[in-house]
């Protein structure tokens, strides 16, 4: 199942004509496939892959998970890159994200300032699978490798709290259920309904 809304794109017009940035802004549950699906998305279109919880990782070694420190350094090195990207002249940059209530509602919105501020464009994908797909993927090689949620009865706990209803993220231009579609199909899904140029045609645009 892919369904499709109006794109909420939050920018504004280019001085100069040129091309500028797109985010995608891949949210959904733990466990959902976020990663999987950017690297194929990555792949087809280009574009550069900032995963979350590589900055997550970082900080952890530091600063415990929720704390003041964690929480303002988290959102500030997120913010900085989006804030960068634009003048630094990428065509798209992939983010992959997932709602969780040390996450403050102001981060949203800054992100959309950032973007905004370089004449950019934001397409929020939403990722969706069944619990029990979810379920069958939560403790992976692949999510041990990053310090992610990998007990089913942790996030059923954390689920229950509702840890993930926050922050509110605006409707998604697209949502794909990838318990239905293998990740590159998801990946395709994506590049269609946004209207992304895949990897030959970005190269193309390039050289003329």
């Amino acid at each position: 199942m892919t369904v499709v809304k109006q794109a909420y794109t939050y920018n504004v017009p280019p001085r100069d004509g040129r091309y500028q940035m797109k985010l995608i802004f891949i949210s959904g549950l733990p466990g959902v496939g976020k990663l999987t699906v950017a690297k194929e998305l990555s792949a087809l279109t280009g574009y550069k892959l900032f995963h979350n919880h590589l900055v997550v990782d970082l900080l952890l070694s530091v600063f415990p998970f929720g704390s003041p420190q964690f929480v303002e350094l988290r959102e500030s090195i997120w913010l900085s890159v989006f804030d960068q990207a634009g003048p630094a002249g990428l065509p798209g940059l992939i983010f992959t994200f997932a709602a969780e209530n040390t996450v403050r509602q102001s981060f949203v919105t800054k992100v959309q300032e950032a973007v905004a501020a370089n004449s950019g464009t934001i397409f929020f994908v939403e990722l969706v699978c069944d619990e029990r797909e979810l379920q069958q993927r939560m403790d992976t090689l692949s999510r041990r490798q990053h310090t992610k949620l990998t007990s089913w009865a942790k996030y059923q706990e954390l689920k229950a709290a509702g840890a993930f209803s926050a922050p509110r993220l605006p409707e998604p231009s697209v949502t794909v259920d990838t318990g239905k579609f293998d990740p590159k199909s998801a990946a395709l899904q994506i590049v269609k309904e946004c209207g992304l140029k895949e990897l030959e045609e970005n190269t193309a645009s390039e050289q003329h």
